[in-house]
């Protein structure tokens, strides 16, 4: 069938004429102005970006990889950040000890989410979502009035406070230190082909406030001979022990 080249339209008094061609694929145009020429430089003076490719005779803007200076340049003059001198230090040791309070642990045995009679670890803790931490818990006393189940708890730290309410309802408490690499262990243990074994303190603060018995810390004398890791805490798998040459010569033979 043989189309008309147009057609007409009327539309408010003006006359229109409507193309009736199909639209092909060999039709499809970018609009005016959407594609540019890439700008090539360094193709002969008869270009007009020859030479120096339009960067001018020297200068910081005509150098490669120096054209735009990073933030804090003053233009060679010494940085305000270099004039003052650097005070105080970063302590390595430092950790960010997540709060954790009484009522809050009480309510997640009661919708089900913890089970109370078994040792509620960190790894419990951050599997049943009670409280998201990286360098450890540290429990707190507020709502120890709604605490009335007794527990067995290993966290980083604990108050006095919170230590006296748990023990007075027939609970335990016991605070166990573990290093960055011993606690990623832990709480992510199918990241290691072998689990590492748990670090001592590292500084002789924290000796001291895992030795206290008040703190219960789990080298304190009373504590230390009692106290073996819950279920799920790091453990050191035994190497396998090499096999002897006689052993190996009798397979071979």
């Amino acid at each position: 069938m043989s189309a008309p080249a147009a057609a007409t339209h009327q539309v408010e008094g003006f006359r229109v004429t409507r193309p009736t061609k199909v639209l092909g694929l060999n039709d499809l145009r970018d609009n005016k102005g959407a594609r540019k020429i890439k700008k090539r430089l360094g193709r002969g003076h008869g270009s007009g970006h020859g030479k120096t490719s339009g960067r001018g005779q020297k200068g910081q803007n005509s150098r490669a990889g120096n054209g735009k200076p990073g933030p804090g340049f003053e233009g060679g003059q010494t940085p305000l950040m270099r004039v003052f001198p650097k005070r105080g230090f970063k302590n390595a040791f430092r950790r960010e000890l997540q709060p954790l309070n009484l009522d809050r642990i009480q309510h997640w045995i009661n919708t089900g989410r913890l089970d109370a009679s078994k040792p509620i670890t960190l790894k419990q803790i951050y599997d049943s979502n009670l409280i998201r931490f990286t360098d450890g818990v540290s429990l707190l006393a507020r709502g120890s009035e709604v605490l009335t189940t007794p527990i067995t708890l290993e966290v980083s730290r604990a108050s006095q406070m919170a230590i006296k309410r748990v023990e007075e309802i027939g609970g335990k408490v016991v605070c166990v230190y573990h290093n960055k690499l011993a606690m990623r262990a832990l709480l992510h243990p199918e990241k290691f082909a072998v689990l590492p074994k748990s670090a001592m303190p590292a500084t002789t603060k924290m000796k001291r406030l895992y030795a206290d018995p008040e703190r219960r810390g789990f080298l304190a004398p009373g504590i230390r001979d009692k106290y073996k890791p819950a279920e799920g805490a790091v453990k050191a798998k035994p190497k396998p022990k090499p096999k002897s040459t006689a052993a190996a010569t009798e397979i071979v033979a």
